[in-house]
Formats: C-alpha cells, structure tokens, sequence
C-alpha cells in the first residue's frame, strides 16, 4: 500500500481515533452531488473534467495524475464515510471537530457496504491515492477568489505500532474545501445505505443527482433535459451512448428511493428525465387507484409489496428515538429482518410502519441485551 507523508503537525492534527458506528447517519456533501467531479468508470481516466454551467457562472476542472488516473465515483465512498462523521461530530457538538482524520480501515469498509478481505485493504489504498492525486479547480464557493483549487485528501499515511509494528490505522489530512463545505449550515444531505449496493457508475450519480434535486421537490419530482444532464455527468463517451444507457436505466427503473422516466419537452426533440421520491409517486398513483374493499387481513402478499416498498426508509425521528432507547444495535441491519419478516405473512403489514418498527427493535432490544457489552 502506496504511503504518503505524513500530515500536518499542530494544533490542527488532534490524536482521535475513530471507532466504527454501527447506526452512523450516512452523509453526502451537497454540492459534490450534481457536478461532475469524479470518473463515472472503473478504467483508468486521464481525460480531464471539463464542466461550465449553461448560465456561465460555475466551472469545475478535474484533472488526473497519470500515475494514479481519475478519484472514481466508488473512491467517493471514502469521502462520504469523512463526510457522516464529521456530521456526527457536528450534531454531537464535539469541539474542534479535526480536519485530519484517523480512522480504521475495517471500520470504513464496513460502512459502506465493502468486503472485509486482503483485496479490499489493497484496492482502499489505490482510492486514497486517486483521491490525493487528483486536481480539482472550481469556482463553487471561492468567495472572493477566482477559484479553488485542491485535492481531495491533503495527505494520508499508514500508522505503525513502534513496538509491535501493527497497524494503527490511516490517518487522512482532508482538504479545506471539502472540510469546510461538510461543517458548512445545509452542507450535508443524506442517503440511503443502499446507494453502496448501486453498481453501475452512472446509476450511482443518478442516485446523488436525484437526491439532491428530487428529494425535496414533492409530487412532480424534478425534471432535467437530457443534453444538460450530458454535460453535468462529465462522461468520455458520446451523447448518443450516453441517451441511450440513460433509456436503460430508465427501463429498469432501480434507483433506491427514486422513480425515473422520461417524457417529451416542450421545445426540444431531445427528452426530460423526471425523477420522483418512491414514496411520492405511490402517494400520486394511490390518488387515481379504486378503493380496495378488503380487509388488512384479505390483503394478498403481492400487495403488501407494493404498499411496503415506498415507505421502506426509517425516517430521523424514529433512528433518533432508537438511539436515545436502545443504543449499540445496528438499526439499520435490524430494518432489513423487520422488512422479510412482515413480508413472510400478508397478515403482518403494519398500519403505522416507523411505530411498528420500534415496536419490532424493542422486543429484539429486550431478548438481546445481555450481548451490549454495557450489560
């Protein structure tokens, strides 16, 4: 594994080690959500990011080392773990929350969704290096400045226990403007643990675009011409390819939490994507549906399904009351039984799904606690 120097020394450089949330609240920065400031391929890129808003006013240039090649949109996940703790210690009001980060490897691939072996060890040191290598210059949030330029990661280093020579774990020096856009008031947007199972580059953008814009839009969604959405993503590739891998995607329809489609616009031949919250077009489509005459009881298990799947999210009031209730459960692995439970029986699909969902982590709480080493 490639070591960098060391960090910085001084009072920025605090000795605090990271231990693994189970229940972390998973974050994204908001403004590296929608443009295009990572590779969107697993191949090695050394094209730069040429990107300029269709009003002229922001820019953003990526630049690769060709040694390392282009900060990937799968490197992002490392940011995004930074990203959920710096939050954390935020909400938590630590004081002089660090910019340099020691955090143990184990931990970081656990969160998001990555295989605990030699393989993952050896790949996560190939994205730190990417992700200090790479060179990104931009006008967003430069201030008075003409623009910001910078690497993800200042530096990163291996941490080696003089007398056993184990590791201690990685220590990474963040860059400012990530830092300071994470600590920033709205700087941070949340998302779904299963954005680490998308596979596919440009479904794992679509998933950020659509979080950011969609999220929050109610019941018509938001809705992007196809040739801006072209230019946001920085692909390589042309934009007949580009249209074409859009109207697959679109077709499976798989995005966690979002619907897409496409449809006509009004001064265009080239189409709209629509993206909407799940939750929000099942509330649409409930509106021009017929009654359902039956019982809760009489409900097929295919129905259960489709009711379940758009309100299959916890929402922050509930995690926030597990925390405070029932602290050291991984609340997230424990929705995953609550949801094959309820779908092994129609008879269990539940009226109030977050109460119901408490109620589920209660009793688990009660028959388990004896293993919380608190206990």
């Amino acid at each position: 594994m490639h070591t960098s120097k060391g960090p910085p020394s001084g009072e920025e450089q605090i000795d605090l080690f990271l231990p693994y949330i189970a229940d972390l609240n998973l974050r994204d920065q908001r403004e590296m959500m929608e443009r295009p400031f990572f590779s969107l391929a697993k191949s090695k890129r050394l094209k730069p990011i040429d990107y300029t808003s269709p009003d002229g006013k922001i820019f953003v240039h990526v630049s690769a080392n060709p040694d390392y090649g282009m900060a990937t949109i799968w490197d992002a996940d490392i940011l995004i773990y930074c990203a959920s703790v710096l939050n954390d210690m935020k909400t938590r009001r630590v004081n002089e929350i660090p910019r340099v980060l020691k955090i143990m490897p184990y931990d970081l691939l656990r969160a998001v969704g990555r295989p605990i072996s030699g393989r993952s060890y050896e790949l996560l040191g190939g994205a730190l290096d990417r992700l200090q290598s790479t060179t990104v210059k931009t006008n967003i949030r430069a201030e008075h400045k003409r623009e910001a330029t910078f690497s993800w990661i200042d530096s990163w280093s291996q941490l080696i226990d003089g007398k056993t020579e184990r590791s201690k774990g990685i220590s990474l020096s963040l860059s400012s403007w990530f830092y300071e856009g994470v600590l920033m008031n709205g700087g941070v947007l949340s998302i779904d643990r299963a954005y680490f199972d998308i596979t596919g580059g440009r479904e794992r953008w679509l998933y950020k675009v659509a979080r950011k814009h969609a999220g929050g839009a109610g019941e018509e969604g938001f809705a992007i011409a196809l040739p801006t959405l072209f230019d946001k993503s920085g692909s390589e590739g042309q934009y007949r390819r580009f249209k074409f891998e859009i109207a697959a995607i679109v077709k499976r329809d798989e995005l966690p939490g979002y619907s897409l489609s496409l449809e006509d616009a009004a001064t265009s031949k080239e189409p709209l994507l629509r993206m909407r919250r799940r939750e929000a077009s099942a509330e649409v489509a409930a509106l021009t549906r017929a009654p359902i005459a039956s019982t809760k009881r009489e409900r097929p298990a295919q129905a259960v399904q489709d009711d379940l799947e758009p309100r299959n999210y916890l929402t922050d009031d509930t995690l926030a009351h597990l925390r405070t209730h029932y602290r050291g459960w991984d609340f997230h692995a424990l929705h995953e039984e609550f949801r094959s439970w309820i779908r092994q029986d129609a008879t269990r699909w539940p009226a109030r799904y977050q109460s119901a969902f408490i109620g589920f982590v209660k009793q688990y709480h009660e028959k388990n606690r004896y293993q919380l080493s608190s206990y």
